[in-house]
């Protein structure tokens, strides 16, 4: 009798406190390689992570780790095999592995990341994910820093002439190309060591959005900015979750986090980047650095040495399955649209 007791006991609390998959708390370790409050970990990463604590009434919740687990090239490899669960990472890092992402990375795409970010989801949804190029990882979306501009220690560039021969710290993907068009010679680097390649005379200039000139603390050290209307190139991102984890949670929560994800990411993330655009260039203007605005011959010279690099990368694509001409083309359609 007294067996009967303990075992209707033990069920009693099996019910009110039921020890399931569904109800149990998952920490999601997050890598971050830029410094905490850079708007990559502080106004994208976190924010996300903050929402998807409460969808879930923080059965998920995030652990922003105190430094990267691996240098940003290998970002996506850690999240993978689980040194870290949430990550992000330029597309450009890592040579050769992406393709379709280029599509973003135009240059005169537009003038803001967020028509651009949430254009480039959508494109990315419809046509590239076919590709999977993010095999092994839970994609959790995908964006665009905010229209590429130049940067520069040396002297105004207000055309061609001027950028000829400059080493210029790129962060991969196609404005390796375009900085190769330019004249230039691109220094494939990731973006935290920008302060120190242009204060020890490594690189002369930067190709960055605005909002580098003050997150990564370069307005003491750039001299000269040159502003390209529509954006010399834009970086592509992604943000993934480690696949083991996304498995561990439940359905329902899966759904939740979800509707965070995707579109709703793209556009938090391109409004972030372009309200630090502009933080960046009101820090760039008091400090009195000469900003030339590009001229209508300018914007045409650069498109002339460029044009060739759209039918280099749909070759490239074709090679994988993808009609590129075809992206690029849904892809401009896209940011021609409202972003409401």
């Amino acid at each position: 009798m007294r067996l009967n007791r303990v075992a209707l006991g033990a069920f009693a609390c099996a019910l009110v406190f039921p020890i399931t998959a569904a109800n149990a708390q998952i920490i999601l370790n997050v890598n971050s390689w830029v410094p905490p409050s850079h708007l990559l970990t502080a106004d994208i990463t976190m924010p996300f992570c903050k929402d998807m604590e409460d969808v879930t009434q923080s059965r998920v919740k995030c652990n922003l780790l105190p430094k990267a687990v691996v240098a940003p090239p290998q970002t996506y490899d850690a999240v993978r095999d689980g040194l870290a669960d949430i990550g992000f990472s330029a597309n450009g890092y890592t040579p050769g592995r992406f393709v379709a992402t280029d599509v973003a990375e135009f240059p005169f795409l537009g003038d803001t990341s967020e028509s651009i970010s949430i254009a480039y989801w959508r494109i990315h949804e419809r046509m590239l994910a076919k590709l999977d190029e993010y095999k092994g990882l839970h994609l959790i979306g995908v964006f665009t820093h905010g229209p590429g501009q130049i940067f520069n220690t040396k002297r105004p560039v207000a055309a061609l002439k001027d950028l000829e021969g400059m080493k210029i710290r790129v962060g991969g993907g196609l404005v390796n190309d375009v900085a190769s068009a330019l004249g230039s010679v691109p220094m494939l680097k990731p973006a935290p060591e920008s302060y120190e390649l242009l204060s020890q005379g490594v690189a002369d200039g930067v190709f960055f959005p605005k909002e580098a000139a003050y997150s990564f603390k370069l307005v003491p050290v750039i001299k000269h900015a040159t502003f390209i209307p529509g954006g010399l190139y834009n970086v592509t991102f992604g943000l993934v979750m480690n696949e083991g984890k996304w498995k561990q949670i439940s359905d329902a929560d899966k759904a939740a986090i979800t509707k965070l994800s995707g579109e709703a990411l793209a556009r938090r993330a391109g409004k972030a980047w372009d309200a630090h655009d502009k933080i960046g260039e009101k820090a760039m203007r008091d400090a009195g650095i000469p900003i030339v605005n590009a001229s209508p011959e300018f914007v045409t010279e650069i498109k002339a040495r460029t044009a060739g690099l759209e039918k280099a990368w749909a070759d490239k694509a074709k090679a994988k399955g993808l009609d590129g001409a075809a992206a690029l083309a849904a892809l401009r359609a896209e940011i021609a649209k409202p972003t409401q």
